[in-house]
């Protein structure tokens, strides 16, 4: 998903550059929506992973 936001920004920055700012700044909307999304589920499945990890190590113990 980072390398598809990444893709969205470069692209949003090139049609700014060419003078397509309109359609550029939709372009680098959408990079940002996709970036927060990527972190908001890295964040999501990183207490996730914590809490199965305890729940995994209390059932070995």
């Amino acid at each position: 998903m980072l390398k598809l936001a990444l893709t969205f920004l470069i692209i949003g920055v090139v049609l700014g550059l060419l003078g397509f700012g309109g359609i550029g700044g939709a372009f680098v909307g959408i990079a940002k929506i996709l970036f927060f999304i990527a972190i908001a589920l890295f964040l999501l499945f990183l207490v996730i992973s914590l809490v199965a990890g305890k729940a995994v190590k209390d059932a070995v113990d």
